[in-house]
């Protein structure tokens, strides 16, 4: 009885923001859309990276979201208060809260424990997105740019669907098919041969670790990928090899806008979020001043425009960052030059420190130590580094490294983490965790008309906000419901075997026949074969999704119109 009461309670809470902050319905129309999310950014990052900025250019106090800075949003899931970025992005892009590692899919109730309740008959299904309706309703234009591979959790939620982040196999196909207009990012591995040709029939130029390519690409399609998954922190960056996010951002912008029905765009500062979870301050840092940058982009384009809303918000917060930790003596009574002069001597992250001292003789360690920090390792250091199992270049036999008689607050078998720890160390910084953390994070919009979304603002909340401002609001729903109804829902009245996969790790085929037609479905692409040979191709307008755990298909109800 105490839980149920709680639950009301809860949403009694979850009711009253909608009050404070901005109604839909008041919300002023726009024709693009920029959402701009900083992964597992907590608000103590972004002072950190504001302190920095300030310390190295004093001219400059003030980051470019400052101005725009309106609010904040509580990011829960649909069972817990701290997520992962698979379903607090959904939250944004779909409007309905849902579980740890679920993709734009609605999530399975866990009863008492829902902080929302959720329908337990609509389990699984997946979720139309912000991107994919604005696609299909209004004939905008979509893209995606971020810093980590293309199937990971947060751009995966603008155009996939799958209950499962891990399960590249199933989202890949799905972004290919889902008809985005620019993609750029990391993720050169991931991309099959097949799918490049896919995507170059349908008019799209690719560009593998082609940065001059992506440059002088005049055409209004594009994929560009760089590096075999994530692309380098920013101040790891080869600017010959992988352009900023920055540049990434105004290329997407630029061809977007070439739209004349307008665009939706997500941007995501993928790493900082990494950066966190390695408690490499540095990185975090300096990922998110490259953000910032991206940021500008993004809404010096707005303001000239004068037909863009640019929303800018973590998904989650990461790390329980402090500038300030207990073990750093009278670290309240520091000055500015105290507190941020270490960090700016860094040259590059912990990842790039480790990668140079793998690739040169443990002689010169300390060498290397000196120019990229600033610090030497005293000798209990210097130690602690040799028995690190990640060292590929110690001087200690691989099988003689152990934990024993090393500094315990340095020590770790990960050679990264390591020379965060160390670098840490030269700080006055803190952190509570490697994992995400619950706290509600800072929100920053611009909107032409000044219709902001102010105060405290649940995610799904801001999905309503950027669904009426796009004039959206109430068709995700429809779509859904039109796009994605489960098989035996979409095929009432028609006979259909599902046939089991050829191997393993295959996915079911869906047949349906009547005397006349024969519709052939494989899961997560938007093409079906029909005839008995499959000799007729059907391009339709949404992905077709196949989810094992409740073996249904999720089709569009309009594929009863191509068997009459």
């Amino acid at each position: 009885m105490v839980k149920r009461i709680f639950l009301f309670y809860l949403l009694i809470v979850a009711v009253l923001p909608a009050a404070q902050a901005i109604k839909p319905e008041d919300v002023k129309p726009v024709k693009n859309l920029i959402l701009l999310i900083p992964d597992g950014t907590s608000l103590a990052t972004v002072s950190a990276a504001r302190w920095y900025q300030f310390y190295q250019h004093p001219d400059r106090p003030k980051l470019y979201i400052d101005p725009y800075l309106c609010g904040t949003v509580r990011t829960t899931c649909s069972d817990a208060p701290i997520g992962d970025s698979a379903p607090t992005t959904s939250c944004y892009m779909t409007g309905y809260p849902s579980l740890a590692g679920y993709v734009s899919t609605y999530p399975v109730s866990r009863g008492a424990d829902d902080i929302i309740p959720m329908d337990p008959a609509r389990a699984y299904q997946p979720l139309t997105t912000l991107l994919e309706a604005v696609r299909m309703l209004q004939g905008k234009a979509t893209g995606l740019v971020f810093t980590c591979e293309f199937p990971h959790a947060t751009p995966a939620d603008c155009a996939a669907h799958s209950y499962n982040r891990g399960r590249y196999d199933w989202i890949v196909p799905q972004m290919v098919h889902n008809d985005l207009d620019v993609v750029i990012g990391g993720g050169v591995s991931l991309l099959s041969d097949d799918e490049e040709a896919y995507l170059k029939r349908n008019g799209y130029a690719i560009y593998r670790n082609d940065i001059e390519g992506m440059r002088h690409d005049t055409g209004l399609k594009m994929w560009a990928l760089y590096s075999d998954r994530d692309m380098a922190y920013d101040l790891d960056r080869d600017p010959v090899k992988e352009p900023s996010i920055e540049e990434m951002t105004r290329k997407a912008i630029e061809k977007l806008s070439e739209n004349e029905k307008g665009f939706v765009l997500m941007v995501e500062g993928s790493k900082v979020d990494w950066a966190a979870h390695a408690n490499d301050p540095v990185a975090m840092i300096t990922e998110f001043l490259a953000f910032d940058r991206a940021c500008h982009a993004a809404l010096e384009f707005a303001e000239k425009d004068g037909q863009t809303l640019v929303v800018v918000v973590p998904d989650h917060g990461n790390s329980g960052f402090s500038i300030g930790e207990r073990n750093c003596p009278s670290y309240s009574k520091m000055t500015t030059e105290d507190l941020f002069g270490p960090i700016t001597q860094m040259k590059h992250t912990a990842e790039g420190i480790a990668k140079r001292l793998n690739e040169s003789p443990s002689a010169v360690a300390q060498q290397i130590f000196r120019e990229e920090t600033g610090f030497e390792l005293s000798p209990e250091e210097l130690k602690t580094l040799h028995h690190c199992k990640g060292y590929k270049n110690s001087p200690v036999p691989e099988a003689e490294r152990t934990d024993k008689d090393v500094l315990p607050s340095l020590y770790s078998s990960s050679l990264n983490t390591f020379v965060a720890k160390f670098i840490t160390s030269k700080t006055c910084f803190g952190f509570t965790t490697g994992g995400h953390t619950g706290e509600d994070v800072f929100l920053a919009a611009y909107h032409p008309a000044g219709t902001l979304p102010t105060g405290m603002n649940i995610n799904v909340e801001l999905n309503h906000y950027m669904a009426a401002a796009l004039g959206l609001t109430g068709k995700l729903d429809d779509l859904t419901a039109l796009n994605f109804a489960p098989h035996t829902q979409a095929l009432d009245g028609y006979t259909y075997d599902i046939i089991p996969p050829a191997t393993e790790k295959g996915n079911p085929t869906l047949v349906v026949k009547n005397k006349k037609k024969q519709l052939t479905i494989t899961p997560f692409t938007n093409i079906v074969k029909a005839g008995k040979k499959g000799q007729e191709e059907i391009r339709l307008q949404s992905v077709i999704i196949y989810v094992d755990a409740n073996q249904t298909f999720y089709l569009p109800k309009s594929l009863k119109d191509y068997l009459k």
